[in-house]
């Protein structure tokens, strides 16, 4: 199985006290290692899980031994491989993923996969054109970097937010 580590463009989004949300791949946007997904990549592995009844695994940085959640939506838009679920309080692990999400401490995504087909690159890496898909990780240090939990909401929102008009600010005098 390969990795790629990827974080979430708009943040890890947390909602409803263990509902996350983001954006687990990003379309066209090379990876640290060279590698490109291209939209329509996990198509054929989403419909042969739903065919199957089964589900793309939410796993802690990729362990199988170490399931957190549940992800009830996953699907591709025009941007990405957009996930949606739930990390369950009665697993220790998972309450320990979410107070670091809570804490931003953690906010990478990473997709664990196989490639079924994929177009080498002349200046390295490659194009990958379909993948199996097995699991989202919440991970350390995602592979893409825009692969990231979404924005978080109520208390955390409001701080998540003010902390990026602050940097934001301070990146403007910066300028000047």
């Amino acid at each position: 199985m390969e990795y790629k580590f990827c974080k979430p463009e708009a943040g890890l989004v947390l909602t409803d006290g263990q509902e996350i949300s983001g954006y687990a791949s990003v379309f066209g946007l090379r990876d640290k290692g060279g590698d490109t997904v291209l939209r329509g990549a996990y198509g054929a592995s989403l419909q042969r899980l739903a065919a199957r009844g089964d589900k793309v695994r939410m796993l802690w940085q990729h362990d199988p031994a170490q399931p957190i959640g549940i992800w009830d939506e996953v699907f591709e838009d025009a941007h990405g491989l957009f996930v949606k679920g739930r990390l369950l309080p009665d697993v220790a692990r998972a309450r320990e993923a979410l107070a670091l999400v809570q804490a931003g401490a953690l906010d990478g995504l990473s997709i664990g996969y196989r490639t079924l087909r994929a177009q080498a690159l002349a200046t390295g890496g490659r194009s990958l054109i379909e993948l199996e898909l097995w699991e989202v990780s919440l991970v350390t240090f995602p592979m893409q970097t825009q692969a990231r939990l979404g924005a978080k909401s109520g208390l955390l929102a409001d701080l998540a937010m003010a902390t990026a008009s602050l940097r934001d600010a301070r990146d403007a005098v910066a300028r000047l």
